[in-house]
């Protein structure tokens, strides 16, 4: 008897959902900058990874040396550590960034070299004859790659790009160590008030579930829209 009153105490301190509730509305302040870092993360993600895909797959060692340099060092390195760099690191130089755009920078600069690899697996995996087919028709380069390869990759690429969206909405946590004022930094500051750790963080997650799930019934969709094509 003993025993189960020590359990339920324990985990009574584990979690207290009075001030989870009450400081819910303070929590969620959090919400709009998490999507905000996420989605512009994603966005310039995707203009970067797109570009260094086709360099990557280039025939040019002046273009696919330097992207896969890109891709390596930021594959190798943490992402924390660059997010450093850019918010108390740059102003050693005279270059001062607000922490929400030093965010967006790192993340989406971060991201790139996953989305990058994506691409370039997901366009080389239309069929050569495609490209052929496009030549024969007269089209540019450019031309091809935007009326032919790009729509039939972008149904193989949805999946993992999906993938490193929802990666990137739940790594904007981390982006609280540089003071942005997402989620994570919300629940960090109420647990420095009421020294409830413990709550504000299980709070936190459960607010990133949620989040999560949108994106992930969003990811559904795009994939059955684009399937029906088959």
């Amino acid at each position: 008897m003993l025993g189960i009153d020590i359990r339920q105490f324990e985990l009574e301190k584990l979690f207290v959902p009075e001030r989870a509730w009450e400081n819910l509305p303070f929590v969620l302040q959090g919400v709009p900058f998490t999507l905000l870092v996420a989605i512009l993360g994603m966005m310039l993600g995707m203009v970067i990874g797109f570009f260094l895909a086709l360099a990557r797959g280039s025939n040019s060692i002046l273009l696919r040396g330097p992207a896969r340099l890109y891709i390596s060092f930021m594959r190798g390195t943490p992402i924390l550590v660059y997010l450093f760099v850019l918010y108390f690191g740059l102003p050693v130089v005279g270059l001062t960034l607000p922490a929400v755009l030093a965010a967006v920078i790192g993340f989406g600069t971060n991201s790139a070299a996953y989305i990058a690899e994506i691409n370039r697996a997901s366009l080389n995996s239309v069929s050569e004859g495609q490209w052929e087919s496009s030549r024969a028709l007269g089209f540019s380069y450019w031309q091809a790659l935007r009326r032919i390869i790009v729509p039939q990759a972008v149904r193989i690429a949805i999946p993992p790009l999906s993938n490193v969206f929802l990666d990137l909405l739940k790594a904007t946590s981390l982006a609280a160590m540089i003071s942005v004022p997402e989620i994570l930094n919300k629940a960090q500051i109420v647990a420095g008030r009421t020294t409830d750790s413990m709550t504000m963080y299980i709070l936190a997650a459960l607010v990133y579930w949620p989040l999560t799930m949108v994106f992930a019934f969003l990811q559904d969709y795009m994939e059955k829209r684009y399937n029906k094509y088959l």
